[in-house]
C-alpha cells in the first residue's frame, strides 16, 4: 500500500464547488486529515447532479477523504469553534467571495500573524483586488473572459471546453503551491499566504495563444479538431463514419506518412505539401487530399495502415469509448449511498495505490470534532 506522506498534517478548508475541493482532495488522498467546513444548506456542487447512486458527481469526484462538518460562523459559538480548529491547522483553505472571510475575522494575514506556521490558501476568480475583484466568477464565465471560449470550438462560433478547466487548472496550482509551502516550512518554520485566481490559472494556459497573437496581430482560428500550427493534424471520417485523429510533427512523420499510407511518396514535393508552413496556408486542400484515403478505409483498416506508416493518431471517442478504454484505470471510493468507481488518480506510485477515503454526508462529522476542539 502506498505511503501517504501527508499524515499527520491538518487541512481546514471552507470550501465549495470546485476549485478549493479539487485542491484539498489531493491532499487528503496523500494523508492529511481534512476537515471541510459547510454551511448549514451544504457544498452547493452537492447538488449539481443527481447521477452518482442519486448523489452529484462532482461532489464525490472532489470530496473523498474529507471530514464534514457543518457550521454557521454568524454564530458566535461557530464562530468560535472555526477559531479554535485554524489554531491547531497546518493548512487553511478558503474560496469564499473575496473579503467575506476577512470580514468575518479571518482574513489571511491576521491568521498568519496569529499563528506563524499557518499556510493559507485564498482561491478567487479574479483575485483579490482590481475592478475585477467582486466579479462572481464560475468556470464557464472565466474560460470566456480569459480568452479560451474565444479560441475554442468551430469556426462558425466560440465553444465551451467541456470540463471545469479553469476551476481545474486553479485547483492543480493551488495543490502545488501548498506542498511547496510545506517544504518551505520545513525549512524556515514558518508559513505562508497563497492566493490564486480561476483566471491566473487559465491566463497561465492561455500563454501561447497570447504569444500568437501578440506576434502575429491575429487570433488563432478556431478549426475544431485541427491544430492551428500543424498540418496535416486533424481528424478525418473513415468509410463506416468513425473520426480517426492524427497527428505529424516533423516533415520525417510526413514523408513516411504519405509513403505509407496515402501510397504517395512523392507528395512532399509537391507545390502546397511540401513543408509544415505551406501546408498550413494550404490546409483544405491538404485535409482534402488525406481525407479521401480516410474515407475509402474502415476504421480498422486505418488503425492497422496508421500503425505501419508508425504515425500517431487516436479515435474520436464518445464517453462510453472511455468507459470501455484498455487505458482507463477506475478505483471506487466508497459514498452515503455506496461504493463509485471513478477514474484513478493520474499518478501511479512505485509503492502502490492509496486508499481513498469515503466522500461524507453533509455534517456527519460535526459533534465529532466540536467534541474534538471543545473550548
Amino acid at each position: 500500500m502506498a505511503s501517504r506522506p501527508l499524515e499527520g498534517l491538518l487541512v481546514v478548508s471552507m470550501e465549495q464547488a470546485v476549485a478549493a475541493p479539487y485542491c484539498a482532495s489531493r491532499l487528503a488522498d496523500a494523508g492529511a486529515r481534512v476537515i471541510k467546513i459547510e454551511r448549514p444548506e451544504g457544498d452547493f456542487a452537492r447538488a449539481y447532479d443527481a447521477v452518482a447512486r442519486g448523489q452529484s458527481s462532482y461532489f464525490v469526484w472532489l470530496n473523498r477523504g474529507k471530514e464534514s462538518v457543518v457550521l454557521d460562523i454568524k454564530k458566535e459559538e461557530d464562530k468560535a469553534l472555526l477559531a479554535r480548529l485554524i489554531a491547531k491547522a497546518d493548512v487553511f483553505i478558503q474560496n469564499l467571495a473575496p473579503g467575506a472571510m476577512a470580514r468575518a475575522g479571518f482574513g489571511s494575514a491576521e491568521l498568519r500573524a496569529r499563528h506563524p506556521r499557518l499556510i493559507t490558501v485564498d482561491i478567487s476568480g479574479y483575485g483579490e483586488e482590481g475592478e475585477y475583484a467582486g466579479m462572481k466568477a464560475y468556470d464557464l464565465l472565466v474560460q470566456a473572459e480569459s480568452g479560451l471560449a474565444f479560441i475554442t470550438g468551430r469556426p462558425e462560433g466560440p465553444g465551451r471546453v467541456g470540463v471545469s478547466a479553469c476551476d481545474i487548472a486553479c485547483g492543480m496550482h493551488a495543490h502545488a503551491a501548498v506542498l511547496e509551502a510545506l517544504i518551505e516550512r520545513g525549512l524556515t518554520g514558518r508559513g505562508k499566504g497563497i492566493a490564486v485566481s480561476l483566471f491566473d490559472g487559465m491566463a497561465d494556459w492561455m500563454t501561447v495563444p497570447l504569444l500568437q497573437y501578440e506576434g502575429t496581430g491575429r487570433n488563432p482560428p478556431r478549426i475544431g479538431l485541427a491544430h492551428p500550427s500543424i498540418c496535416p493534424y486533424g481528424a478525418f471520417e473513415t468509410r463506416d463514419g468513425q473520426l480517426v485523429l492524427i497527428a505529424i510533427q516533423n516533415e520525417r512523420e510526413w514523408a513516411t506518412f504519405c509513403a505509407h499510407f496515402l501510397d504517395e511518396p512523392d507528395l512532399p514535393q509537391r507545390e502546397g505539401f511540401r513543408v509544415n508552413n505551406e501546408r498550413v496556408a494550404n490546409r483544405p486542400m491538404v485535409d482534402a487530399h488525406i481525407a479521401r484515403m480516410f474515407a475509402s478505409l474502415t476504421r480498422e483498416e486505418c488503425a492497422a495502415k496508421l500503425r505501419r506508416a508508425n504515425t500517431a493518431y487516436g479515435f474520436v471517442n464518445d464517453c462510453e469509448g472511455l468507459r470501455t478504454h484498455p487505458a482507463l484505470r477506475r478505483v471506487t471510493v466508497e459514498t452515503p449511498e455506496g461504493p463509485v468507481a471513478i477514474g484513478a488518480p493520474p499518478a501511479r506510485l512505485s509503492d502502490g495505490a492509496r486508499m481513498l477515503g469515503p466522500v461524507p454526508a453533509l455534517g456527519a462529522h460535526t459533534e465529532k470534532v466540536r467534541a474534538e476542539f471543545a473550548a
